[in-house]
């Protein structure tokens, strides 16, 4: 009985060769067209772009009790929110850290220009539900794109809110002060 083992460099040369042989039989060269789509299917989105009448993406983001809806088209990369310009709106450079983040790990910045309507929360949750919207409309706009940030964990809607109060307690947790006396 002879000896079959192969080791993988083995098999490397065998795959590499087999398309350099121009007397390969009809077999072996369908053999070889499944292997060509699955190194392009990375390339090519899954999803389709999704764009309105006006050439924009939109997209809805929540975070706590904050809702925004975005509207992210090509630009210079101006961000405007409730019709003001991103620095009036959110003050804190922080708060524009986190809504420019999207842009920054797909390194998209300066880009696209955003306009969104936030309701409802503060202004931290309010940031939170611009990024998320920003994320949604990225990736419909580019849907290439989907995977980053997808990885970053920015198109998961953050499910953490406000514990409910509850009776004979001062907060959700807190009791009130007891007195021995």
């Amino acid at each position: 009985m002879t000896d079959n083992r192969q080791s993988l460099s083995d098999l490397a040369s065998l795959t590499q060769a087999a398309p350099a042989t121009t007397g390969a039989p009809a077999a072996a060269a369908e053999g070889d067209a499944p292997a060509a789509p699955t190194q392009v299917l990375p390339v090519t989105p899954l999803r389709e772009q999704m764009l309105d009448k006006y050439g924009r993406a939109y997209a809805t983001g929540r975070r706590k009790d904050a809702v925004a809806r975005v509207w992210l088209k090509p630009g210079s990369g101006k961000i405007t929110i409730n019709g003001r310009d991103q620095e009036v709106y959110f003050a804190r450079p922080t708060l524009r850290l986190v809504i420019n983040q999207v842009f920054g790990i797909t390194e998209r910045e300066g880009q696209y220009d955003v306009v969104c309507t936030v309701k409802g929360g503060g202004l931290s949750g309010q940031a939170g539900a611009v990024k998320h919207g920003i994320s949604q409309a990225l990736t419909r706009f580019e849907p290439v794109l989907r995977a980053p940030v997808k990885a970053a964990g920015f198109l998961t809607r953050d499910s953490r809110t406000v514990e409910r109060k509850k009776y004979g307690r001062a907060k959700a947790r807190r009791s009130f002060q007891f007195s021995k006396r």
